[in-house]
Formats: C-alpha cells, sequence, structure tokens
C-alpha cells in the first residue's frame, strides 16, 4: 500500500514541511488530557515558531536539544522545532529517576532543554538554555524560520533515544534521517492511509520518536490515551474518535471484553490491536478477534531496531500467542552462537538483526557500538530465540537477566545497586518473575542488617522509586537469613527464580 505524502524528502523536516501542506486541517493529535487538537498544518505552524525561539537560544545544526516534557500535543511540537531547527531530538521520560536523568543530560551534553519544571525534579546544568513549556504553547504569528531553516544531509543525527545498560547507564541508540525514512517501508499492516491510532506509550520511547516519519507519511492521527488507564475511557474512545488501531497489553484486552457496553458499541473501524507486553492466550485472541471484530498481532522489536519481526491478521492464535512473527519489511534475522556464526535453523541463538531501521550507534560510545554493531551491519541482541518450521521467532529467554515489567526493561543489578545503600539492607538480589497482568514483575531477595528488624516492602519501594524509575521498584520481597551461592561464590539467580516462583510474599505487597 502506498502513503498518501507524495513526493521525495532527504529529512525529516521535509517530511514535516510537506505534510503540513499535503495533510492540512487533517488531525494530527488529540490530547485526551487536555482536549486540545492539533491540524499537521497547525503541527508544523507552531513548531515552526518554535524553532526560530530555539535558533534565538544558540541551537545550531547538530547540536542537542532535550524535550524534558509529559507526553503530550507540545512534546511533539516541540519534537517538531528541534528537527526543523537542524538539530538532533532527546526525550527524556518523566518515570526516570533522578539518578538516570542526571546521567543521561550529562551524556548528552543538550544545547537547550524545553523543560516542564513540574513534571522533573532534576535541573539541566547551568549554561543550558532553557525554554519553558509556556512558550510551547504560542501559536504562530510570523515568527516562523521558514525558508531559513538549516538543510542537513540524510545521513545526519535526526534523534538520540535512551535505553539503560545492565550496569544502569543510559545508553544512547542514535539514529539519522534515513533510519527514520526506513519505518515507512516497514510498517506493513501496523499503517494504512489515514490511521487513528490510541497510543498509549510515552513520547520518550522508540515506538514515537523513531516512528514519527510514518506518521508523516500516512498521515496519521494519533490519540493520546489517558492515564491512568481505564477499560471504560479505551472503550469510549475506541467509539467516539473512530480509532482504527489500538495496543494494550493482554490484561487490558480482558479487561475491555468485561466492559457492560462493549456489546453495543459501534467499533466497525477498529481494524486491528496490537498485543503489547506479554503474549496473549489462544483463547483471549478468539475472544477479541469474535467480540470486537478486528484481529490482534504482535510486535517484537527494541530501542536499538524499533522494527524487528511482526505476526500477521491472518495468522492463527497460536502462533500470535507462542511467536514474534517473521522479519519487517526491511529487515533480516539472524541467529548466532557465542562467537557471531549462524546456528542451524532449528537451534537455539542470540537474535541479530540487520535493516535500515537499525540505530547507527550509541551516541558518543564508539568502543560500547563496536561491541553492539558488527562491521558488516547486524546488531546483536541479549535475547535468544529459535525459528519454528514456518519461519516464526519464538523468543526463549535472554543472555542476561534482565526482566521486562509492564513493557519497561528493568535490569536486576542496577536495582540491586540501589537497594544495598539503604542502611537496612546488607546484600540484595533482584530476579524476574512470570505474572499474569503485566508480563513480569521485580522480586527482591534481602539479607537484613539487621535481622529482627528487616525493612518492608513499602520501604523498598519508596527508596528505589525515589532514585530510579518507578516501575523498576520490586513487586514483592522475601527475606532471607543469606542468599544462595553457586559454586564460583555468586549468587544464584537460578535458585531465586524457583524461589521467586514457590515463595509467596513474606513482607507484604503494595
Amino acid at each position: 500500500m502506498i502513503p498518501p505524502l507524495t513526493g521525495s524528502f532527504l529529512t525529516l523536516a521535509d517530511a514535516l514541511e510537506a505534510a503540513a501542506d499535503q495533510h492540512g486541517a487533517r488531525t494530527a493529535f488529540v490530547d485526551t488530557a487536555t482536549g486540545e487538537r492539533l491540524s499537521f498544518a497547525e503541527w508544523h505552524g507552531r513548531a515552526d515558531a518554535l524553532a526560530k525561539t530555539l535558533v534565538e537560544h544558540g541551537v545550531k545544526p547538530g547540536t542537542v536539544v532535550a524535550i524534558m516534557l509529559p507526553t503530550s500535543i507540545d512534546y511533539a511540537i516541540g519534537y517538531g522545532a528541534i528537527t526543523l531547527a537542524g538539530a538532533v531530538a532527546t526525550g527524556l521520560n518523566v518515570r526516570l529517576g533522578d539518578r538516570e536523568i542526571s546521567s543521561i543530560l550529562e551524556r548528552a551534553q543538550p544545547t537547550a532543554v524545553l523543560l516542564d519544571r513540574q513534571a522533573f525534579t532534576v535541573m539541566p546544568p547551568g549554561g543550558t538554555a532553557l525554554v519553558e513549556r509556556s512558550e510551547l504553547t504560542t501559536r504562530s504569528d510570523g515568527r516562523a524560520l521558514g525558508d531559513r531553516r538549516p538543510q542537513r544531509d540524510p545521513s545526519d543525527a535526526a534523534v538520540i533515544i535512551w535505553t539503560s545498560g545492565t550496569t544502569g547507564i543510559p545508553k544512547g541508540a542514535w539514529f539519522d534521517h534515513d533510519n527514520l525514512a526506513a519505518a515507512v517501508a516497514s510498517a506493513g499492516v501496523m499503517s494504512n492511509p489515514y490511521d487513528v491510532k490510541l497510543v498509549g506509550t510515552p513520547f520518550p520511547h522508540a515506538g514515537y520518536m523513531a516512528k514519527i516519519w510514518d506518521q508523516l507519511a500516512w498521515g496519521t492521527t494519533i490519540v493520546i490515551a489517558p492515564t491512568p488507564w481505564r477499560a471504560s475511557d479505551m472503550l469510549r474512545l475506541l467509539e467516539v474518535e473512530r480509532i482504527t488501531v489500538a495496543g494494550g497489553v493482554p490484561t487490558q484486552w480482558t479487561k475491555l471484553l468485561e466492559e457492560p457496553g462493549l456489546a453495543t458499541a459501534a467499533l466497525s473501524h477498529l481494524r486491528l490491536g496490537v498485543v503489547a507486553t506479554a503474549p496473549a492466550a489462544p483463547e483471549l485472541i478468539r475472544h477479541v478477534t469474535a467480540a470486537i471484530g478486528c484481529p490482534l498481532v504482535v510486535r517484537y522489536a527494541m530501542t536499538e531496531s524499533p522494527s524487528i519481526t511482526g505476526t500477521d491478521p491472518e495468522d492463527s492464535p497460536e502462533v500470535q500467542s507462542s511467536t514474534v512473527g517473521r522479519p519487517q519489511s526491511g529487515v533480516e534475522i539472524q541467529l548466532a552462537d557465542a562467537e557471531g556464526a549462524p546456528v542451524a535453523p532449528s537451534d537455539i541463538g542470540r537474535v541479530r538483526v540487520r535493516g535500515a531501521c537499525v540505530m547507527r550507534g550509541y551516541w558518543g560510545e564508539p568502543e560500547l557500538t563496536a561491541s553492539a554493531l558488527s562491521a558488516d551491519g547486524w546488531l546483536t541482541s541479549s535475547d535468544l530465540g529459535r525459528f519454528d518450521g514456518d519461519g516464526n521467532l519464538v523468543l526463549v529467554g535472554r543472555t542476561t537477566d534482565m526482566y521486562i515489567r509492564g513493557g519497561y526493561n528493568v535490569y536486576p543489578l542496577e536495582v540491586e545497586n540501589v537497594l544495598a545503600e539503604h542502611p537496612g539492607v546488607l546484600r540484595a538480589a533482584v530476579v524476574g518473575s512470570p505474572a499474569p497482568v503485566i508480563g513480569e514483575i521485580g522480586v527482591a531477595f534481602v539479607t537484613p542488617a539487621e535481622p529482627d528488624h528487616p525493612p518492608a516492602l513499602a520501604e523498598l519501594r519508596a527508596w528505589v522509586a525515589e532514585r530510579l524509575a518507578d516501575y523498576k521498584s520490586p513487586d514483592r520481597l522475601v527475606v532471607l537469613d543469606a542468599l544462595p551461592q553457586t559454586a564460583m561464590m555468586k549468587v544464584d539467580k537460578a535458585e531465586l527464580s524457583r524461589l521467586a516462583a514457590a515463595t509467596m510474599d513474606t513482607r507484604g505487597r503494595d
């Protein structure tokens, strides 16, 4: 299918300008928190005005501008302004902890920051130009960069998207304009002309930052889902906004099926549902298809490669629930052993990805980039998988002990280091444990400093949430006299995983 945006565009700024001209009054964003709507023409106009402000604040082509705003129309305007100014955009999630925010600002070294002081407690370092959120709401009134916008090359950096490493140090995957354009070709069934998508993904996530060109090309309306999530809100928006594509974790789809008004809701426009975070049971997929009339599909991606694999609407519920599908258009998948050599077709190997959507590298980290990207373009992930007989990728685990809680990657070592700083903790270890609602939860095993007065779960959750993103706080606590060890005198994570599955929380849950 050919997207409605026509013409040849070298950069994201070109595409944004063309979308304003060709899509014009069509709605680009609906902010359910404020009720505000923004057309493609208004998006470009307000971004152009802000771009002039950024240039006046010293932003030059190739410099970094950080977006410290909640997910909102203002965030989208800021992203557009940065690219029109020829700069490199990077976003910070409001759920990040102070330590993570400070680390990102130190590594990105932004020339300017678009800032909402109510959403963040860590402020940019002195000398950084600050553009307050109030400046983003000024509509274009002739103050525009216009034809004076810098001309950039398709191979120039366009965006940095941050992810955490196993040490807890954020890594910035950077993408050029060619990367962003490639998202259009890889979209497949995910994008149709003038789709209306209900989006709950935070805008600093790769699901938005790396897919903005896809929105421009297809003339997609993004409806920003309200938080906290409620099934009643989802059903109302599906009907009122005439949503064509909606995503959710299995539990959200289950709760939607339980909504009293579902049977009488007019949802014929909903053409596709996306299962996120955790696999859905075949029964759930069948029930959604029967009750709502749209198929559910699965997508597998990572920050470093926002397009990898996906299932098709025609795939059986068994394929949808047990695999992540086949490579998307323009993407190659290879399973390799520890030395990087391809494994036999049915064997388990480390997932490697190659394609136009794969990042160019980690920002300011040439050695880290070299360890992740081969000379011939293969990105090596920490995921382990195998192919089934039909070529679908089946994920079987990870080379690290990372777990995914509610769609967010959590690295235990990072949380363990923070727990160890608590005065009531002598030693700590964290493992992920399967959970039906959000995929996996974190289970903290703690040896207390004072055995007769161990810390409580609520206390440790608050301690972690003050220092890291709130979703990294452990969900369960098990107090032990000593942590089990392997023969090599290391904490036995395999034993802890077994205990996590068999042991109920001994200190209560939030």
